[in-house]
């Protein structure tokens, strides 16, 4: 549970049965480095904690005081019945679709995995972006992302056929849903 009230920005705000998804709180830097250090080592490295301990949690807070998120941005995904934070979901600007077809992304601490609250608050977002009047959305995931994937499938997004391999890293699926 957070102490701090306020949320780094103003935003939306969506409840669903189990969830509220709102903007973040700066005391909930923590959760995001949290997110950060428990990503799969598949992740390219740009979003994982470095061998420095970068970002830090100082960097984290001061991202939250200050990045405005773009369109959407990412909300961060209460539970209501234990008020924690167990990750974000949200719209990003994309640069995979045209203009008006921003991304949606998603991400869940491990120990909320398997009780269907990325699909609950994918469900959510998709709601709102039919009422404010877009049309189309994407979302990339890696192949190896079984769980992503299917959560995807759930909201009705569909694979395009279009990928970008990548050796490393796993090939990146391109994926999207008419609103």
């Amino acid at each position: 549970m957070t102490t701090d009230p306020e949320p780094a920005h103003d935003g939306p705000s969506f409840e669903t049965d189990r969830l509220l998804l709102r903007p973040w709180r700066v005391a909930e830097a923590a959760i995001l480095r949290e997110l950060w250090a428990e990503r799969d080592p598949r992740v390219p490295p740009h979003r994982r904690i470095d061998a420095g301990g970068n970002p830090t949690l100082a960097d984290l807070e001061d991202s939250l005081r200050t990045d405005r998120p773009s369109t959407l941005g990412m909300l961060a995904i209460e539970r209501k019945d234990s008020h924690d934070v167990v990750g974000y979901c949200g719209l990003i600007d994309s640069r995979h679709g045209a203009p008006g077809e921003p991304e949606l992304a998603f991400e869940l601490l491990c120990r909320a995995w398997g009780h269907g609250y990325a699909t609950e608050a994918a469900g959510a977002v998709l709601d709102w972006a039919r009422s404010s009047g877009y049309e189309r959305l994407w979302a990339t995931v890696r192949e190896w992302n079984t769980a992503s994937r299917r959560v995807l499938a759930k909201v009705g997004f569909a694979e395009t056929g279009r990928r970008e391999e990548d050796p490393v890293h796993g090939a990146m699926l391109f994926t999207t849903r008419r609103l």
